[in-house]
């Protein structure tokens, strides 16, 4: 039995004699705190890590050299081949440029520090690599879209990352569409918060919108896009003029047409103007009806007049009007008129209508028979 105790304690005093004593410098000598700028990166962003030591002996160290080693993350600065001396009680920060190299999660790179009497301080690292971006939706937009009609549109930017993110920006970009204003600047975003950006866009043509968001992590830039599709369809909100209550009547030379428009439309119609259309061509005195502004179910009289060939069995009637953005829409709605004779006119080269040379006929046969009569009696 006592051989056997004698063993194990010369197999203790040979690792310990292989390994050597522990110095009192790397007793003495702690890291105290560690920091990364940013405080997560992403995959190739490139971040400032900071360690400090402190050396909490009585006694000053001297270190030979600090360096950091590798894993997953790359350290791209130089190492510090020559530290010097450290003070009891003070304490040193050591700084290094790391690239995220690796994929997404934690990685530890080593923190070594070489004494000069002997002895190394290692300590591990955590660097936080998370590839999450920010995010971006539409929240506001028209329910459609019309070529040269502006439209309101909300982008909502969020950041689900867990640090936050400076230097937030929304830029559209594209063709076929103008837009004010040309960017967006929303500025730093904390982890889970969010902020919106509004453009006014006019599209002149079916196009896609790109709304890029712009941002950094740290001194690194990253972009994400969101897609915005633009087709041209009706807007169930619009001004829509309605033609009711129409009534044709004969008269000199033409026809007159009374009735009234009404906006069945959810928007107001400006500037409404009542004219007719081909194969009528306006006369005086309503060649055009002006009505003005039509509000949402406003309703308001109107009176046109026209010439229109005989052979004219219809003819359309035309509301034109403009929206708030001064785009200009038409609305027709057509009208018989094949049922009614118009009254003619004299002939525009002076000649005389039949009718009035009948009655002048007949106010000449009176003349002459009261003459003939006069001198009879005489």
């Amino acid at each position: 039995m006592k051989l056997h105790y004698l063993l194990v304690i010369s197999l203790i005093c040979a690792v310990a004699a292989l390994i050597g004593p522990v110095s009192a410098a790397e007793a003495d000598v702690t890291v105290t705190s560690s920091s990364l700028d940013p405080s997560v990166l992403m995959k190739g962003d490139t971040g400032t890590l900071t360690v400090t030591i402190k050396n909490n002996g009585a006694d000053p160290v001297v270190i030979r050299s600090a360096r950091l080693y590798n894993d997953g993350v790359v350290a791209t600065s130089d190492p510090y081949p020559a530290v010097g001396e450290l003070g009891a009680g003070n304490n040193k920060t050591f700084t290094f440029t790391v690239r995220a190299d690796g994929g997404e999660g934690t990685f530890y790179p080593k923190f070594v520090v070489d004494f000069r009497d002997g002895g190394t301080l290692r300590y591990q690292v955590p660097v936080l690599v998370e590839n999450t971006p920010l995010s971006a939706s539409v929240i506001g937009k028209p329910d459609a879209f019309a070529q040269g009609r502006k439209a309101d549109i909300t982008i909502l930017v969020g950041n689900p990352r867990p640090n936050a993110a400076s230097g937030v920006q929304v830029v559209p970009q594209g063709t076929g569409f103008t837009v004010t204003p040309t960017g967006g600047f929303i500025g730093a975003l904390a982890p889970d918060g969010s902020s919106t950006v509004r453009f006014n866009l006019t599209p002149t043509a079916e196009t896609d919108v790109a709304f890029q968001v712009i941002w950094r992590n740290g001194i690194n830039t990253h972009t994400a896009d969101l897609t915005l599709p633009i087709t041209f369809s009706e807007d169930k909100r619009q001004a829509d003029p309605v033609v009711t209550n129409v009534e044709v009547t004969p008269i000199a030379g033409g026809y007159r047409i009374v009735g009234d428009v009404m906006n069945a439309g959810l928007e107001s119609a400006r500037s409404v103007l009542v004219t007719t259309g081909a194969p009528a061509a306006p006369t005086d005195p309503f060649r055009v009806y002006v009505v003005g502004t039509l509000d949402p179910d406003d309703i308001s009289s109107f009176e046109v007049t026209f010439r229109a060939d005989g052979g004219a069995k219809e003819i359309p009637v035309v509301v034109e009007y403009r929206d708030d953005d001064g785009n200009r829409y038409t609305a027709t709605t057509m009208v018989e008129v094949g049922g009614v004779a118009a009254t003619p006119l004299e002939e525009s080269d002076g000649g005389i209508p039949p009718l009035g040379v009948v009655v002048i006929m007949l106010a000449a046969v009176g003349v002459f028979g009261a003459i003939y009569y006069s001198w009879r009696r005489k």
